[in-house]
């Protein structure tokens, strides 16, 4: 082969060198963004959804000065001031609302009855971000009302008993408490119906040599007037 024809084919070698380089590295770079890209999707954390939880039974509340029976509250508070009884301020009643009731029953010398009667509601709603059914959160609320009850400031012999019968769970607690320098007899029943609970307590005292009533009678009475509230929950969401 003549020389020109040799140092020819020389250079087109060391030429065809530099663009098989770059073709193999553009193919490299390019399975190498494949790999990273399928990486990072696969990488990628999937959404979270949010736990379903059953929805609330109850939508609405009674309300509280209709829940109990203008028949009982003439018993149970002899002498009420108002047999319609006092609402509480509420600023959601569809979620909160409450009733009360008092009366002085005088008999003269033979001295006179004190009664107090309040009862409240709460209602509550399902909550997918605490993975709480409204019925469970009412669970949690009723633990803590009666709690609350049995830590009453001032209350003496605290006792407490569940109470079947009324709603899906009921606790009664009863205690005394000293005020206005007379032993005041006390019953709450604390019940949860489906995701409501309610809060009625019942108190009185004798005035003027009158007997104080007996933690048996007010006990009876209250759960009572319980099952007329719970009743109220029922009929309000027909």
């Amino acid at each position: 082969m003549p020389r020109s024809a040799t140092r020819l084919t020389r250079i087109l070698a060391c030429a065809a060198v530099p663009v098989m380089l770059v073709v193999a590295g553009c193919s490299s770079d390019s399975d190498s963004t494949s790999k990273d890209s399928g990486s990072s999707a696969s990488a990628a954390p999937e959404a979270k959804k949010s736990p379903t939880v059953a929805p609330a039974k109850f939508a609405k509340l009674p309300d509280p000065c209709d829940s109990i029976a203008k028949k009982t509250i003439e018993d149970l508070v002899p002498g009420a001031k108002s047999k319609n009884g006092t609402t509480g301020k509420s600023s959601d009643i569809a979620r909160r609302g409450s009733c009360s009731w008092n009366g002085l029953d005088d008999n003269g010398v033979k001295g006179s009855q004190y009664r107090w009667l309040d009862v409240s509601f709460l209602r509550y709603e399902s909550d997918a971000t605490l993975g709480l059914s409204a019925e469970q959160r009412a669970e949690e609320s009723y633990e803590k009302e009666i709690e609350k009850a049995k830590g009453t400031e001032g209350a003496k012999s605290v006792k407490s008993a569940p109470v079947s019968g009324i709603g899906n769970e009921a606790t009664t607690v009863n205690y005394t408490l000293r005020k206005t320098d007379e032993d005041f007899v006390y019953a709450t029943v604390v019940t949860r119906t489906e995701n409501g609970v309610i809060t009625l307590t019942y108190n009185g005292t004798g005035y003027a040599g009158a007997k104080n009533p007996s933690s048996s009678d007010l006990t009876k009475d209250a759960q009572k007037a319980a099952k007329e509230a719970v009743a109220a929950v029922a009929t309000a969401n027909k």
